[in-house]
């Protein structure tokens, strides 16, 4: 069950044909956990893949072109609710889309969208399929582990362009990040329940998933990105965090880099402070509203040009003017944070968390998700109302794993000879997604 800004609770099913036709069906849930329906959305059209993107490595740029959107109503309240906002928000063309007092009709499809007829009254659903002018296709291999078994399934992920976390920006928002992966019908990771449920569904009988008991806000302990993470504005990085629950302090270690597979560092930033009480939030529900105080922070440049960057920043606003070098970490907490990161201190930011169990009953953490823009959520009005990609607890870790962790780059020697930087963390999330993959 998908969380969009907003928010919004939804599950999708995409079919793409070999003469570039595509089917999208989107289903819209009132509940966080996809169980109670609102509406569906039958989507057709046609995709071009054009080139590889200059702004996105590792994504493909599409061009998309939209021939009808049909809704299917799966309630009374459903059809109420969403006739009124077209009625009040939309143009002439949309007034009267249906008329008051109308009975809900179960089944029956109604056109939102049409090329033929030059009809779009799409906008006040917050509705567009920008996230197909930005594609990326993963396949990768998971190993068969039962003890009878040996070999591999193959596993194909479709990456989409993300959805601009301000409502009035989504309609002509062009995406330079991903949503979490759509996985194939056919070769997806296992155990998927939601993927045979999602995949039969049609807008008339939309995929209710499994229910799930909900787990209690316990941040204790260590947490890990599963992945590369892509985010908006050309950022590659990958996160690992501890919470101390019993003073409410945490720490956080964020890696960025400059290529889609988080091989080719570019700087560190390790920050820390303390957090608030949770609270139910009102307006996500399953979610619960932290408020994050960032009091110190450390940046460790890794390459050239981050060094370069750094050393030629204004006196006083990052650290100790013209002394940064590679692979030495450097103290931010002085100047106040760092204005050529971005970074200010001390800072609040006001969170939205969530904690839930997949498949194989491994803990995740959902952290809210980053302003689109670039910006900090620094007022309550700014808080998420979604999701970034899950962190995972890193408590099945050994101590003596934990111990090898350093969490620090340390410097190796090339061929020939001169000084390579290594950042070990690859190697502890490598580590940990060898792990996963035996528990599949």
């Amino acid at each position: 069950c998908e969380v969009r800004p907003g928010p919004e609770f939804l599950t999708r099913s995409y079919l793409f044909y070999t003469n570039r036709l595509f089917k999208a069906l989107q289903f819209y849930y009132w509940d966080p956990s996809c169980r109670d329906p609102s509406y569906s959305l039958v989507i057709k059209g046609k995709l071009r893949l054009r080139q590889a993107s200059w702004i996105t490595r590792g994504a493909t740029e599409a061009d998309y072109h939209l021939h009808k959107v049909g809704i299917v109503f799966h309630s009374q309240k459903a059809m109420r609710e969403v006739a009124s906002w077209i009625n009040q928000t939309s143009g002439e063309g949309c007034r009267g889309f249906l008329p008051p007092g109308r009975s809900w009709a179960p089944g029956a499809l109604y056109e939102v969208l049409s090329a033929k007829t030059e009809r779009d009254c799409t906008a006040a659903l917050g509705f567009a399929m920008h996230e197909l002018s930005l594609v990326r296709v993963e396949r990768h291999f998971q190993p068969l582990l039962q003890p009878q078994q040996s070999g591999s399934r193959l596993v194909e992920e479709l990456y989409l362009g993300d959805i601009h976390t301000d409502w009035g920006e989504r309609l002509h928002y062009r995406p330079t990040g991903y949503q979490r992966p759509l996985q194939s019908a056919l070769h997806h990771v296992h155990p998927c329940p939601a993927c045979g449920i999602i995949s039969r569904a049609d807008e008339h009988h939309p995929p209710i998933l499994p229910a799930r008991a909900a787990l209690p806000m316990q941040l204790s302990g260590s947490w890990v990105s599963t992945h590369c993470e892509v985010r908006p504005a050309v950022l590659f990085l990958t996160r690992y965090f501890t919470f101390h629950g019993n003073n409410h302090t945490w720490e956080g270690h964020y890696y960025h880099y400059s290529d889609p597979l988080c091989r080719q560092p570019t700087f560190t930033i390790y920050a820390s402070g303390h957090y608030s009480q949770g609270i139910p939030s009102s307006k996500v529900r399953g979610g619960t509203e932290l408020a994050f105080k960032v009091t110190q922070a450390r940046v460790t440049p890794m390459d050239q040009v981050t060094v370069v960057m750094l050393n030629s920043s204004e006196p006083g606003s990052c650290g100790l003017a013209g002394s940064w070098s590679a692979g030495v970490e450097q103290d931010i907490t002085p100047t106040n944070g760092c204005l050529a990161l971005g970074i200010k201190l001390p800072h609040t930011e006001y969170e939205l968390f969530k904690t839930e169990q997949d498949t194989q009953e491994r803990s995740l953490l959902y952290i809210g998700e980053r302003p689109t823009d670039g910006s900090s959520p620094d007022s309550p009005d700014k808080r998420p109302t979604s999701y970034q990609a899950p962190l995972i607890q890193c408590a099945a870790a050994s101590e003596e794993f934990s111990n090898y962790i350093s969490l620090k780059y340390v410097g190796r020697k090339d061929a020939n000879g001169i000084e390579a930087l290594k950042p070990l963390p690859v190697a502890f999330l490598l580590f940990i997604a060898l792990l996963f993959l035996r528990w599949d």
